[in-house]
């Protein structure tokens, strides 16, 4: 496949002196630039509702061409034409000759569109409301008439509306490459592509190792990208025809402003800005990858599964071993698993896994035409054909099939899909066999676990209904041998008294380093409250000699009442028992 890489490089070092000529004049107050209108190093170009401005900028020592946020308070840079061709003063000049843009500082050109094909009439170059730097015969509008634009080139950042991936009829490849670190734009180590072989997914790499998968497109979402649910603010979708393959998203609310980077350290980021008053804000990171252990490309090698519920994180499919176990038991996993037994062919069957992260699909077949039964059928038909699931899951249409290595797998508990595995009928009877059991094992010990709970209520219940009534009768004794002791306090309220104003041994031992004792053990020591045992009165309580029955001879019960008319029943405490001398009345 023929690779167009225009406008990435230095594709060409022309000596001109096209820059002489009077005829260019500067655009400081225009939004275009034309063959008579050149952009020079004091001006720049602005989107027409101002969102974006297109001009030069340093780092270092070197210049640039670049497109950049115009309202936000931090500088944010989305584009840079001449990122790996740095001007090296900071005099220089943008503008259209020979059908072509063409950036230098008046005798170098150190960037060019490189267009073959140019205009017919009179191009115009201008910056669009959405960042899109584009060339155009006369200025034609519609996106099929660009001669050349800058969204086809991409630097670090994929703005709304940009597509990431292959023009498979120009041979043209739209991806990300990182800057090298913070203060120098040109080509770092990192990029996020389009693999248009098989299922359409994205990778991200470090120069040609892969880091970082996001699961082929299953009609809703990324099957490794469960974040990317349906919501309210963005629109995803990737779109592959014979023409073209490539990933897409869209802002659903306009007044937005979205951005997603490859940063310097090898991290997928999309930023949301949050304006914070006064002028100013910050970029919000709203999603990044990858972030655990399991995203990590084939961390667990062909047939494991990388689970981060799960510690360790690798397993095995079921039905497959280690290939070594002695590296898997110290969490060396790349290896991966093999079979346990070998596939049998025509008596081989399929063991579903839901949730899971479809696995590489570079090398698989894809058959978007295909019912999900048909896919099964034809994997069956083939021996090599490991495994097989939906291309598209919000109609179950569509086919993938394996018939390599699976590799990158993961498991999500909530996300990812189904995916289908072939393993032998005799495996097959052993695993389901395992589930069902595991399953009977699972409801046996939540039954057993809420009978003995029902059996403890029970008889916790039980337990307390007899203490009461246990109580109760003891109280009614009480009434009725202390009746004729005294009328001035009538225990006719006892039940309430003790059922409504219990306090927890906890809550007196919180308050008090005190011995305290139950209310019927007090009026039997005071003679229910006799007057011929009241040593004095408070406001709030009344003190009375006693307690020589429950052997405390010299102590004193003070008991905390109420004063109403109705006279104990105001009880807040049933008993405190202090020393003698150590009572004060007033």
């Amino acid at each position: 496949m023929k690779t167009t890489d225009a406008g990435r490089g230095p594709f060409f070092i022309l000596f001109l002196t096209f820059f002489s000529s009077s005829s260019q004049v500067s655009i400081a107050a225009q939004n275009t630039i034309t063959s008579s209108a050149s952009l020079s190093s004091n001006d720049t170009l602005v989107s027409p509702s101002s969102t974006f401005e297109l001009g030069f900028f340093v780092r270092g020592n070197s210049t640039y061409l670049g497109i950049w946020y115009k309202k936000i308070s931090i500088h944010t840079v989305v584009w840079v034409a001449n990122r790996d061709t740095p001007l090296a003063n900071s005099t220089g000049i943008l503008k259209i000759e020979g059908g072509n843009l063409i950036f230098g500082d008046g005798t170098t050109v150190v960037w060019s569109s490189n267009l073959s094909k140019t205009a017919v009439g009179q191009p115009v170059a201008k910056l669009l409301d959405s960042g899109n730097f584009v060339l155009s015969d006369g200025g034609d509008a519609n996106s099929d008439s660009f001669l050349w634009q800058s969204f086809d080139y991409p630097s670090d950042t994929l703005l709304p509306g940009m597509k990431l991936g292959w023009n498979l009829t120009a041979g043209l490849n739209r991806f990300l490459t990182s800057w090298k670190n913070d203060d120098d734009p040109s080509s770092g180590d990192y990029t996020f592509k389009m693999d248009a072989n098989g299922s359409a997914e994205l990778i991200l790499s470090f120069q040609l190792r892969p880091l970082y998968r996001s699961g082929p497109w299953n009609g809703l979402r990324f099957s490794g990208v469960p974040e990317m649910a349906p919501n309210d603010i963005f629109g995803f979708d990737v779109v592959s025809t014979p023409d073209e393959v490539y990933y897409t998203y869209d802002l659903l609310d306009n007044s937005l402003l979205s951005r997603l980077v490859v940063n310097t350290t090898g991290q997928l980021q999309r930023y949301t800005w949050a304006e914070q008053g006064s002028g100013g804000g910050l970029w919000s990171l709203f999603w990044s990858a990858p972030k655990d252990q399991c995203d990590q490309y084939s961390e667990c090698g062909p047939y494991g599964v990388c689970d981060v519920d799960r510690l360790p994180v690798c397993d095995c499919v079921k039905g497959f071993s280690p290939k070594s176990p002695d590296d898997w038991y110290l969490r060396v996993t790349s290896g991966g698993c093999i079979r346990k037994a070998k596939l049998e062919c025509g008596g081989d069957g399929f063991l579903n896994m839901p949730g899971m992260k479809l696995p590489d699909s570079s090398k698989a077949v894809v058959n978007s035409s295909m019912s999900l039964e048909d896919c099964r059928i034809e994997c069956m038909k083939s021996c090599s054909c490991v495994a097989y699931a939906s291309a598209d899951i919000r109609g179950g249409n569509g086919c993938i099939r394996w018939a390599s290595d699976l590799i990158d797998l993961r498991e999500y508990s909530d996300g990812g899909q189904d995916l289908y595995i072939r393993v032998p009928a005799s495996q097959l009877a052993v695993i389901e066999g395992g589930n069902n059991g595991r399953k009977r094992v699972i409801v046996i010990v939540t039954v057993t676990l809420a009978s003995l709970l029902l059996l403890l209520g029970l008889g916790s219940a039980l337990y307390c209904m007899r203490k009461k009534r246990k109580n109760t009768k003891h109280l009614k004794s009480l009434r009725t041998g202390s009746k004729e002791r005294s009328q001035d306090f009538p225990l006719t309220d006892f039940d309430s008294l003790s059922a409504g104003n219990e306090i927890s041994e906890e809550s007196r031992k919180e308050d008090f380093d005190l011995p305290f004792f139950d209310l019927e053990t007090i009026v039997i020591a005071t003679d229910n409250f006799s007057d011929a045992n009241k040593l004095g009165r408070g406001l709030t309580a009344v003190a009375l000699a006693g307690l020589t029955a429950v052997g405390l001879a010299g102590l004193t019960a003070v008991a905390l009442a109420r004063l109403t008319a109705d006279g104990l029943a105001g009880f807040t405490a049933v008993g405190l028992v202090v020393p003698r001398e150590d009572l004060t009345f007033r």
